[in-house]
């Protein structure tokens, strides 16, 4: 990054990133920043001070998407919560190492506040950078991807007993996949783009499944499954690793934390994790869901959450896969016959082939769910 380059106003990245860090109470010399490729939507630096012992110290400094995140205070008081909770836990526990839970950085003065907002509107935060870690973006090594479900297991039970209704729901009814399903039929019908006709089988496997993956919303409305702290997005490239041991260290990317379900988080995870294509594979005969993949995570996932779960919950787990499946592919289709509007798009008819490959995958869980099942309790039952 050149020093030269220029923010929204007069000054360079460089001299903004100085000032943030020091509204922030960084102390040290500062030393240089450089970007860190993690994710699409945020600008994000990893920024070193110099000490004065001569020692190096890193943060995360990340400059926030506010035409994605629009209510960017509600995600950073939902943050804060959950940060703090799980590093009092970590803490009670007895655990020493420090890149087991995050930590984001308050503002020094009177109003301590995890966030700033600078003079150029821009919203900007800091938490600590955690050394000697990786992260995988594609992963087929099954002991990565069960320590990524103990990692998403711990994060979802250090949080079993934290009241959901604290947290603000910072995306209404994101996963509400019986309204996702009601909209996407009047969009059908109202057939703005004239694409509907193009695609009617794959709006037929919607309606057919439909029913089937609205289950979890109506048990949550019907007071049968609880409302939890979910992080809704468990891709295995939000989980951060030890470079040394491939362990499992924390769990990251915080910014879509609010109420939801654990089926959720289960089924999303799973969903990217087992999937044995691209989730743009135009090939759909490439397209299966990987059963030894799905076990790993479930042996990591599950034994982490046994004793704070309820025996509903266990069994609505495989059923998170097919929901999330077939509610991506109604998001993918729905954003194809309204004109591509809402996804990034590299080509014409991308949100299609997107659908479609969704459409197999879930297909594909449909004909596997039974074995799905059986794993799942195997698991739970401490029989694998």
């Amino acid at each position: 990054m050149k020093n030269g380059d220029k923010t929204n106003g007069s000054r360079s990245l460089e001299e903004s990133i100085i000032d943030v860090c020091a509204i922030f109470g960084i102390q040290g010399k500062f030393v240089k920043f450089e970007p860190v490729y993690m994710g699409n939507i945020n600008a994000t630096y990893k920024v070193t001070f110099e000490n004065d012992d001569g020692t190096h110290k890193s943060y995360i400094v990340q400059k926030v998407n506010m035409y994605v995140f629009k209510k960017p205070r509600q995600i950073m008081s939902n943050i804060d919560y959950v940060t703090t909770y799980i590093k009092q836990k970590n803490i009670e526990a007895g655990i020493d190492d420090t890149r087991t839970f995050m930590h984001f950085y308050h503002t020094k003065g009177g109003k301590r506040q995890n966030f700033y907002v600078d003079n150029d509107h821009a919203f900007w935060r800091i938490s600590k950078y955690i050394e000697n870690s990786m992260t995988y973006d594609v992963c087929d090594n099954l002991f990565a991807i069960e320590e990524a479900g103990r990692a998403f297991g711990k994060f979802q039970n250090a949080l079993s007993d934290f009241d959901a209704q604290k947290l603000y729901e910072t995306i209404p009814d994101f996963h509400n996949t019986k309204k996702r399903l009601m909209d996407f039929m009047c969009h059908v019908v109202e057939d703005s783009c004239d694409r509907v006709d193009t695609v009617m089988p794959e709006i037929e496997y919607l309606v057919s499944v439909g029913k089937r993956a609205s289950e979890l919303t109506e048990l949550l409305e019907h007071g049968e499954i609880p409302l939890r702290v979910t992080h809704n997005d468990t891709k295995i490239n939000n989980v951060l690793f030890d470079k040394d041991t491939a362990r499992a260290l924390v769990v990251i990317d915080l910014d879509t934390v609010m109420p939801g379900l654990v089926a959720h988080d289960f089924g999303d995870a799973v969903r990217f994790a087992a999937n044995t294509a691209a989730e743009d594979e135009e090939d759909t005969s490439k397209i299966s869901f990987d059963l030894v993949k799905f076990e790993a995570f479930a042996k990591g996932f599950i034994p982490e959450v046994r004793d704070a779960l309820t025996e509903t919950e266990v069994n609505t787990l495989a059923l998170g896969a097919l929901t999330m499946t077939v509610e991506l592919a109604t998001r993918f289709l729905d954003d194809y016959i309204t004109g591509d509007n809402y996804f990034k798009t590299r080509y014409p008819g991308h949100n299609l082939v997107r659908a479609k490959s969704q459409i197999a995958l879930a297909r594909d869980i449909q004909k596997k769910f039974g074995k799905m099942q059986k794993i799942v309790l195997d698991v739970y039952n401490g029989k694998m």
